[in-house]
């Protein structure tokens, strides 16, 4: 039998990185896609070699429909299967909440097509092959911020609101072949983060963020990886599920803000 393959956005990097690791750890091939990061993707691509993994690199914007057809026909073609979708890629700009000047329509377009229409094209471009095979599992990365209203900027919360909203309406609609669901990390400590938020900014936040939480721990990319694993890998009736990894966070305390 041929290894499971999946897809992970946005993968040269921090959690995608990490989600594409820990597949080829449990033996499966790994497609890394990035749009800009060439360098970060081929070390990323390098250790799941080691690993063991047959990996595809794949240089793709997700906001554009054709990339993301392309992307999936390139994986087709390299193993005629396709059994997961991590929809990692992701962007922000970071504007303190408070900030309405901060931000125009055009930057919500921007964060839009990346974050909820990237997700929908890549959806869109895999579920042929998996309803096909029969069955097939995706994991939306959202945010914490879709469910607390906080986070980098307003577009970028309301961008993972969309995700988490479209998680349930895609997990009705592809059921029963192809389940969906999303993760909502909470602070991560990622190099994207650190250069949001700034040397002092990042330090300040974490350290912040660990005093108020009740696991008093900022997350670590393979601790998202572990649940977009499980959500694919595993988990056969759980489908239209947010899947919260903010070390409860959620349960109390003030929000975390751009800074």
């Amino acid at each position: 039998m041929s290894k499971r393959v999946c897809i992970i956005t946005g993968s040269g990097t921090g959690i995608g990185a990490a989600c594409a690791i820990e597949f080829a750890k449990r033996g499966w091939n790994v497609v890394i896609n990035y749009s800009k990061s060439a360098s970060a993707a081929e070390s990323t691509a390098e250790q799941c070699r080691a690993i063991g993994a047959d990996v595809l690199v794949v240089q793709a914007n997700v906001a554009v429909d054709a990339d993301c057809q392309r992307l999936a026909a390139a994986t087709l073609e390299r193993w005629g299967r396709i059994d997961g979708l991590v929809n990692n890629a992701g962007t922000t700009k970071f504007v303190p909440h408070a900030n309405l000047d901060g931000l125009t329509g055009d930057d919500f377009l921007s964060i839009y097509a990346t974050n909820v229409v990237g997700a929908f094209q890549m959806i869109r471009a895999v579920t042929p092959a998996m309803k096909q095979q029969g069955a097939g599992a995706i994991v939306n990365m959202a945010s914490i911020a879709a469910v607390m209203g906080n986070g980098s900027s307003v577009a970028y919360a309301a961008s993972k609101g969309a995700l988490n909203t479209m998680t349930l309406s895609l997990a009705r609609a592809l059921a029963p072949q192809i389940r969906v669901n999303a993760v909502c990390p909470g602070f991560v400590e990622t190099n994207w983060l650190q250069q949001g938020l700034g040397g002092d900014g990042y330090a300040k936040a974490k350290a912040d963020y660990e005093a108020r939480v009740p696991l008093k721990s900022a997350i670590t990319p393979e601790d998202v990886a572990d649940a977009v694993v499980w959500l694919i890998e595993g988990a056969r009736l759980v489908t239209g599920e947010s899947i919260i990894v903010d070390s409860g966070s959620h349960l109390g305390g003030a929000p975390l803000k751009a800074r």
